[in-house]
């Protein structure tokens, strides 16, 4: 045996190994009070979502409701600043955040905004917007698109719409915002991009209200 081989499982043999037993006996009471500290965490979260987070969402969606019917009536002032002792939507966001029922209100009143004209206003709630529903969801890009059309930001408009098209994924909203996507690039004189858009309805869409009619808007188009 070489020096070296020697020397090598000397080092070896008398390097202490180090068992996960060993480890789990010299740190007991560290391991304890991490256990102890993550079971006190869970603890309060529960008790947070059962005393104090579940109540709030309880109470704004019943706050919410006078809202919501001002909205439907097209009473756009009156769903946002609220009438007769009930919020409208900017004070439940306020007082009623983190909840699903300010996130809702955040499409309610930017959908609002976009019919009083105020465009900046309802871009931003509109922006804010974070549920899950996806009809929801896209009809709030699809909002977004319409500000900017309005605006003349023609570039953010078809950036919009095209996320609406894809995050609504289905035969009702999707055709809707091709057309208006369609109708942007138009408005931008890009031609191919409108033709596009608008075969894709007639393709994929054949049934939908938009394709009825759309071989006219095709037809403008691909003359040009």
């Amino acid at each position: 045996m070489s020096t070296t081989q020697a020397n090598t499982k000397i080092v070896n043999e008398d390097k202490p190994v180090k068992h996960t037993g060993s480890f789990v006996n010299e740190n007991r009471k560290s391991l304890l009070f991490i256990a102890a500290a993550v079971l006190v965490l869970i603890a309060i979260y529960f008790i947070y979502l059962k005393a104090y987070a579940g109540p709030r969402e309880v109470k704004a969606a019943d706050q919410m409701h006078v809202a919501q019917e001002f909205w439907q009536q097209k009473e756009w002032d009156k769903a946002i600043k609220g009438d007769a002792g009930y919020p409208g939507f900017e004070k439940i966001i306020s007082e009623y955040s983190n909840t699903k029922a300010a996130n809702l209100a955040y499409y309610y009143i930017g959908i609002a905004y976009l019919n009083k004209g105020d465009y900046g206003k309802a871009i931003d709630n509109l922006n804010n917007y974070r549920g899950d529903d996806y009809m929801v969801a896209a009809e709030a890009l699809g909002g977004i698109g319409d500000a900017y059309v309005e605006q003349k930001k023609y570039d953010d408009a078809a950036s919009y719409y095209n996320k609406a098209v894809d995050k609504a994924s289905n035969s009702f909203l999707s055709p809707l915002y091709l057309k208006k996507l369609g109708l942007v690039y138009e408005a931008t004189n890009d031609k191919k991009s409108a033709a596009e858009a608008y075969n894709k309805i007639k393709n994929d869409y054949p049934t939908s209200a938009e394709a009825q009619n759309i071989d006219a808007y095709i037809g403008r188009v691909e003359a040009n």
